[in-house]
């Protein structure tokens, strides 16, 4: 379960981020201004700019499935300051998701997972997963569909969800 819920949902999450991407590009373009406005906007003074945003959503994703897993994650520096870095850097933690097998998880559920900011408690991997993992990830996409929606770009919830898998 914690496969289907971390890697096959953060990856399409991740490549709904990248269509997001795209949508802010093509509306600075139509627009006429910097795409380096939406980057560096945000909706507080106090909330991370869409840069940081995107920095976050994917250090989330790697490094809870390496916590749930043990299995190392790619470090990034964080110095992203364009789009195309920014998609690069979604395409890396994509790539790191990828190497990822329902076996990898198959003792996560009882795993302690320890964060340096929990001063020594620890989470099972599944608390870890619904309780933290799953809902700071979407935090992260979401301020950063609100950032871009809130500058005007043309996004709705479709371009959010995606394609779902609907049957008939």
């Amino acid at each position: 379960m914690l496969f289907e819920i971390t890697i096959q949902q953060f990856s399409k999450m991740l490549r709904q981020l990248k269509l997001l991407l795209e949508k802010g590009a093509i509306y600075s373009e139509t627009k006429k201004f910097d795409v380096e406005v939406l980057l560096n906007s945000r909706l507080a003074p106090d909330q991370f700019h869409f840069i940081r945003q995107i920095q976050i959503a994917c250090d989330t994703a790697k490094l809870g499935v390496s916590r749930l897993t043990g299995k190392d994650a790619p470090k990034h520096e964080d110095q992203e300051k364009t789009l195309l870095e920014l998609q690069t850097r979604i395409d890396s933690t994509l790539d790191y998701l990828s190497t990822f097998t329902e076996k990898d998880f198959s003792e996560s559920n009882d795993r302690k997972v320890f964060n340096p900011r929990w001063e020594g408690k620890y989470l099972t991997g599944k608390e870890f997963a619904i309780q933290h993992l799953i809902p700071n990830f979407y935090f992260h996409i979401t301020a950063a569909y609100s950032i871009l929606r809130h500058n005007g770009v043309d996004i709705g919830k479709k371009n959010y969800l995606g394609e779902m898998p609907f049957k008939s």
